[in-house]
């Protein structure tokens, strides 16, 4: 009887610690789940700050290279200051997130990259051709319905980047499409500003002699 008693407390000493064992790791296994939600939560918002930081650079190259700033005489050195300044600046924000990657996607990437940087080496020699390959690229980024053709060497390759990669490269395509715009913009207006002052001097001149 009395061996019976000291098995039973026994056995509920061990009942007490098993449960008080599962009780703390739930606990523990709770805790680690809301700290991966926060941890997920950083990633976005610094990724968020270096998208927005991408955005401010771009904003301000456009500034200075508009075809506004080329027309202004008295104050384009005092703007190209203020745009440097907000350059410097700008840059002084360092935020990085490395993305885990496996060696194919380590493979990928660097395959990716490597072909969007030689469509860019030939924006000199050919823009018309390196922006038709450009938006065959980012065709082959969108999950939207294409409007035109889509290489799909490089999506089967974007395809094995990691997630964020793959939202990384779709980004830089867009910023370099808007970019190429941009310069066509520009590119007009200048040549309509050309052409109207030609005609400007061919008035003048056909006045005189009338």
């Amino acid at each position: 009887m009395a061996q019976a008693k000291i098995n039973a407390k026994a056995n509920e000493g061990r009942f007490c610690r098993s449960s008080s064992m599962a009780d703390r790791s739930s606990r523990l296994l709770e805790s680690l789940d809301q700290l991966e939600l926060r941890v997920e939560a950083l990633r976005e918002a610094a990724t968020a700050v270096e998208q927005e930081k991408e955005i401010l650079l771009e904003m301000i190259h456009s500034i200075q290279n508009s075809q506004d700033m080329r027309q202004i005489s008295d104050e384009r050195e005092e703007l190209n200051l203020t745009a440097n300044r907000l350059m410097g600046r700008t840059l002084t924000v360092e935020v990085s997130v490395e993305t885990i990657r496996n060696p194919q996607q380590q493979e990928s990437l660097k395959h990716a990259t490597r072909i969007i940087d030689e469509v860019v080496n030939k924006f000199l020699d050919d823009l018309g051709n390196a922006k038709s390959h450009l938006m065959s690229l980012y065709s082959a980024c969108s999950s939207e319905v294409p409007h035109g053709p889509v290489d799909q060497k490089f999506q089967s390759i974007v395809i094995g980047c990691a997630l964020e990669d793959q939202k990384k490269i779709k980004r830089r395509l867009e910023t370099l499409l808007r970019n190429i715009e941009n310069s066509d913009k520009a590119i007009k207006l200048l040549e309509h500003s050309k052409g109207a002052g030609s005609k400007t001097l061919q008035q003048n001149a056909e006045s005189r002699f009338n």
